[in-house]
């Protein structure tokens, strides 16, 4: 019997290790991502919008399996850039599965608040930044996170004409305690203000490009009706260039400065590679089991694997370094995770399935230059 929570624990252990330092600032990227399957034992699976083939103009829905996965967003020294490395994998169950069993459905943020309780009993005094997109930015979600002993920051997209308040002011002894005070502009009057004050950025946007922008910051109370009140700290993004439409983002910890919040939330848009990798590597979407045990192990672990194999190439390239595979139409600088599974491909079938015994007295029939080079071709191959 093997619990799949504890194998999540001692691979964000690994990876800490490996990865961070003791006093760095911890951060963990959320999203979710559709594991296209189709079958009628298939319990938890629903049609939901398919964000790959999607776009603005054109919707496409799948059906399939909702998974939400929580990763480690670090710098790779060999890869010199940000990775993102799951860990931590759940099954958000389709609203049509909860129906069919007389129970509540479970929201996204219901998934995103427990996974980032456990992430915090795991490390009780680390110092950690979630980072998720627009799905995340609830003040129910938010106010969880913000009421732990030892808060998690979080930090999200803002909506451009969320409703902003001053403080409350102090409690003056009489009728029930005010939650908000006077009404701010919305984030997208702000914007509009010929009057506000910008600081012109240079920062790597996608794709490592270098794009100016100009950022402006705040604190205010995020407030609506029936919920609770949310203290952020808010800043606005505009593209000199105008080729990017304003953003808004939000931090639940106000002393973080804009430059830091900008940092963290650049470090999600590896999330999506990550998911692409998986898919394309390491057998997501290939499956064919149809158990509900099956299906609540099998994707984790694959996802799990992309860490794990990243974990492996790392402590070769320490040991033995590593060449950047190249095309003559392909120059690659950098080392990429095809590269790092191919590292490790050849270190376990090299070393391992391949391995001869000095003592062997039987003649090799295939000549080593020949077996090395089938081995470095299937290394790629899949």
């Amino acid at each position: 019997m093997w619990s799949s929570l504890a194998a999540s624990a001692i691979l964000l252990r690994l990876l800490l290790t490996n990865f961070t330092q003791p006093t760095e600032l911890l951060v963990f990227g959320i999203d979710e991502t559709i594991e296209r399957r189709r079958g009628e034992k298939i319990a938890a699976k629903g049609i939901y919008r398919d964000a790959v083939r999607s776009s603005k103009e054109h919707l496409v829905k799948a059906s399939g399996l909702r998974w939400i996965s929580l990763m480690l967003l670090t710098p790779i020294p060999w890869a010199q850039r940000v990775w993102a490395l799951p860990f931590l994998t759940v099954l958000a169950a389709s609203e049509r599965y909860y129906q069919q069993r007389g129970r509540k459905p479970k929201k996204l943020t219901d998934w995103a608040r427990q996974m980032v309780f456990q992430l915090r009993r795991w490390l009780p005094q680390a110092p950690l930044v979630v980072v998720g997109d627009s799905t995340y930015a609830a003040l129910d979600f938010l106010h969880a996170c913000q009421s732990l002993p030892r808060p998690v920051t979080v930090i999200t997209r803002l909506r451009l004409d969320a409703a902003l308040y001053e403080p409350a002011p102090p409690y003056s002894g009489q009728g029930r305690p005010r939650k908000k005070g006077k009404p701010l502009p919305t984030p997208q009057q702000v914007v509009d203000d010929p009057f506000t004050p910008w600081t012109r950025l240079t920062l790597p946007w996608y794709r490592q490009s270098q794009r100016e922008l100009d950022i402006t910051t705040f604190t205010a109370v995020w407030f609506h009706y029936g919920l609770p009140a949310v203290p952020v700290r808010c800043v606005l993004i505009r593209d000199v260039a105008a080729q990017v439409a304003p953003q808004a983002l939000l931090s639940t910890d106000l002393t973080l400065t804009p430059e830091q919040i900008l940092a963290c939330f650049l470090r999600r848009w590896q999330i999506e590679p990550t998911f692409h990798h998986v898919r394309t590597h390491l057998g997501v979407e290939t499956q064919r089991q149809w158990s509900d045990k099956a299906i609540a192990r099998t994707t984790p672990t694959l996802l799990g694997l992309f860490s794990f194999v990243t974990l492996l190439a790392h402590a070769l390239i320490t040991s033995q370094g590593a060449a950047v595979r190249q095309a003559a139409w392909y120059p690659k600088t950098m080392l990429t995770f095809s590269d790092a599974l191919a590292l490790v491909r050849h270190h376990l079938w090299a070393f391992w399935t391949f391995h001869l015994s000095a003592d062997e007295p039987d003649m090799v029939k295939v000549p080593r230059p020949l077996l090395e080079r089938f081995n470095d071709l299937l290394c790629y191959a899949a």
